[in-house]
């Protein structure tokens, strides 16, 4: 099969031997793909030697319809610690991260003005107590004079008139003292419920008022995920839609569905709230921790596509396909519209159609309108079958 060395010397020296010597290497070519590969490989008359690939029919799997979104965990039992006094904070009993009973002290604002203010109001009460003890010693002294006909009725009215006013201002005095009381135990802010202490924002000497904000105390366990999702898809928000929570590396860390969506779409994002309940035994998560939140929407059947077999050119993906053109079969690249992976494919949005010839071997060797022996073929179920080259897979 081989040229004498001064031939194709003599060749190449040539116009006429330039073409003879490209001649004669692709009968080299093709004569070395026919004795190497499992069989002999198809030659189109006048072009090159057809390439063996092996092709794989374009399978239907599930697919879901997904979106992925940061959601932010919330305790689903809650409370903001704001003071209902004005003042400084004295004293702070706990740090952020404590767990604490109801009841038990978080912060104490400075109550001195306030203990000041009951005990003048003290004072005032006792005051009109003696006031009181001595409008009734009047009118039991007036009573009995009135009997004996010694005063007359006005002076008994007058006696009687003193000591209701007496009694009437000693139970505004302790209404009033009560009230200080009660204001009292204010300065000393307690947890509404037992749980987990928030951050506290303020520090000891700073001035509070009833619109600051001291902590919050969260219950442990169970949080709700809240998912702002954008009002293009508000339409598509129903109670019930399957949503997974994601780790850093994509795995599943937990599943829930949609228990709440709000009714209305947030004028300054332009997003609508839609809430999931999340299990937290262990208290993996914690509240305020933002977590990859993917919602599924629906599912479809529809053709995949293995992750080794397409080439990505420019941020678009390819693929080759073996098509028959002209009594053979020539590789084409078609260009694809991709969703996500699933396992080890990529679905396919837009492109291919079920049952389509896929190769899947030699891709870096293909042109787009190479002739291609197609002869073997994967099924979807992992089998291999032997087709005739050119022949269309079932």
């Amino acid at each position: 099969m081989g040229l004498p060395t001064q031939d194709l010397r003599r060749l190449s020296n040539t116009r006429s031997g330039f073409a003879a010597f490209g001649i004669w290497l692709a009968l080299a070519g093709a004569f070395a793909v026919g004795c190497g590969g499992k069989g002999p490989a198809k030659v189109n008359a006048g072009g090159p030697a057809a390439m063996p690939v092996q092709v794989l029919p374009v399978p239907t799997q599930t697919i879901e319809d997904t979106t992925e979104y940061l959601s932010i965990m919330k305790s689903r039992h809650s409370a903001t610690i704001n003071p209902q006094v004005e003042g400084y904070v004295t004293k702070i009993f706990v740090k952020s991260g404590d767990r604490v009973q109801a009841g038990e002290a978080l912060l104490q604002i400075d109550p001195l003005k306030q203990e000041s203010t009951l005990s003048s109001q003290e004072s005032a009460r006792a005051a009109q107590e003696a006031t009181m003890r001595l409008a009734k010693v009047n009118l039991e002294r007036a009573q009995k004079l009135s009997e004996a006909g010694v005063i007359s009725k006005s002076d008994l009215d007058n006696a009687q008139t003193s000591y209701d006013s007496a009694v009437s201002q000693l139970k505004s005095l302790e209404q009033l003292v009560q009230q200080q009381t009660v204001e009292l135990h204010y300065y000393k802010v307690s947890a509404p419920m037992a749980g987990i202490v928030g951050d506290i924002p303020v520090r000891t000497g700073d001035r509070v008022t009833v619109s600051t904000m001291l902590t919050t105390v969260d219950e442990p366990g169970a949080l709700e995920a809240y998912i702002y999702v954008p009002a293009s898809r508000a339409h598509d928000l129903k109670l019930g839609l399957a949503v997974k929570f994601l780790d850093e590396n994509g795995g599943v860390r937990g599943e829930s569905k949609l228990t709440f969506v709000s009714p209305q779409v947030d004028s300054d994002t332009q997003t609508v709230l839609a809430k999931a309940a999340v299990g937290n035994p262990k208290d993996i998560v914690r509240v305020s921790q933002q977590l990859r939140t993917r919602i599924t929407w629906g599912s479809r059947q529809g053709p995949v596509v293995p992750v080794l077999a397409v080439t990505r050119i420019n941020g678009q993906f390819f693929v080759f396909l073996g098509e028959k053109e002209g009594g053979g079969t020539v590789a084409r690249q078609k260009v694809l519209k991709l969703g996500e992976i699933i396992g080890n494919n990529y679905a396919v949005l837009d492109g291919l159609k079920p049952g389509d010839h896929l190769i899947i071997s030699g891709t870096q060797f293909l042109q787009d309108g190479m002739p291609v022996s197609e002869e073997l073929v994967q099924g979807a179920d992992g089998t291999t079958t032997k087709t005739e080259p050119g022949a269309k897979a079932n």
